[in-house]
């Protein structure tokens, strides 16, 4: 299983956030320091605005920050909106057919780590990524808060 790069560039662009609570970023500033696509990161940003999870402020001194607590955002909850499609095989999606499928046990074992892939990120937040400040920090050549 693989993650979109619209999923990883949406957390790489929260965890900058958190780490910088106290300041409005930039979507260059981003896409700088994790050298990405700042028009990428452009359609990232909008739909993490219109989920409630970054707010944009307009303007010469506008800029982007979180809109909720780190510890509010489940990593589990991100993924979900993000990603376009949880068919991990072929046998997932609607309409497919399989000759051993009404027999076949696999599909369910596969949902069911699927399902454990997603309730361990539940249990995770945007605050548990960013424990490591000090080093996240320094890895993404941030100037420490004033």
């Amino acid at each position: 299983m693989r993650l979109t790069t619209f999923s990883d560039y949406t957390l790489r662009t929260l965890i900058y956030l958190a780490l910088r609570p106290d300041s409005l970023c930039t979507i260059d500033e981003v896409a700088g320091a994790f050298g990405i696509s700042a028009n990428h990161l452009t359609k990232v940003v909008h739909q993490a605005a219109l989920a409630g999870e970054i707010q944009t402020i307009r303007g010469q001194h506008g800029g982007l920050r979180l809109a909720q607590a780190p510890e509010t955002i489940t990593i589990g909850a991100v993924l979900r909106r993000t990603e376009p499609d949880w068919d991990i095989a072929p046998c997932f999606g609607s309409g497919a057919a399989c000759a051993i499928q009404p027999a076949c046990v696999l599909e369910g074992a596969l949902g069911d780590a699927l399902a454990a892939f997603l309730s361990v990120l539940d249990g995770k937040t945007l605050a548990d990524l960013v424990r490591p400040k000090r080093q996240l920090s320094e890895l993404l050549h941030m100037k420490p808060a004033a």
